[in-house]
């Protein structure tokens, strides 16, 4: 079980993203800086206790219209041999002192997690609360069993996102730019040939909510 720590983070989460975010491929901001707000998200537990799995949902609001990023994320007390290239950068924790904070999709604990919450062995839990399950992320699997322990992750991104190797020759879809929905009228569906996806919800700023699929898993 993840403890949440409510404590400072110096630089924060958004100060990171804020310098990451614009060298990314599928990056749709301009020249300037993004203006980021954290928007919603949920976790994953890491058995072993030792990695922080998080996936943020931010919006910048730099531009004429807001941009919605999905950004998954581990958090290290050690750096993580060979992915010096997925570094998004280091924090202070009040708590836990200081934190190597990793492009997730290139951490093979966080990959092997997301894989079971792809097949319904993992909970997603609450971004801010011990203990406590999200049942606002849905998702689906049509597929045989996933076996991804020892799994080596090799995201590639592109301008649309990331695609993700996954076993049994499928390929996970991250959409990193999101296209949102109102929850309560037509929330976004998977395409037609998923395999597996999913989704969630988040709270804007004018009070309503909107939802939007963050994965899809496709045959190769």
């Amino acid at each position: 079980m993840a403890v949440i720590h409510h404590t400072t983070l110096q630089p924060s989460k958004l100060d990171l993203l804020t310098e990451w975010l614009p060298t990314r491929p599928w990056y749709r901001g301009g020249p300037d800086a993004p203006v980021l707000e954290k928007s919603g998200g949920f976790r994953l537990d890491d058995p072993a206790g030792e990695v922080g799995i998080e996936f943020m949902i931010v919006t910048d609001t730099a531009g004429a219209e807001p941009t919605v990023y999905f950004v998954p994320l581990t958090y290290r007390g050690a750096p993580l041999a060979g992915a010096e290239h997925a570094l998004v950068g280091t924090m202070e924790h009040g708590v836990l002192g200081k934190r190597w904070a990793y492009d997730g999709l290139c951490d093979p604990v966080l990959v092997t997690e997301l894989l079971l919450l792809v097949e319904g062995k993992a909970q997603a839990m609450a971004q801010s609360i011990t203990d406590t399950p999200d049942h606002e992320v849905s998702r689906a699997y049509a597929a045989a069993p996933f076996a991804p322990e020892g799994l080596t992750p090799a995201p590639a991104d592109d301008t649309d996102g990331t695609r993700l190797p996954a076993p049994h020759g499928t390929v996970l879809h991250i959409h990193r730019v999101l296209t949102p929905a109102p929850a309560d009228e037509n929330p976004p569906l998977p395409a037609e040939d998923a395999l597996g996806h999913v989704a969630t919800g988040w709270p804007t700023p004018a009070g309503d909510r909107r939802r939007a699929v963050l994965l899809t898993l496709r045959q190769a």
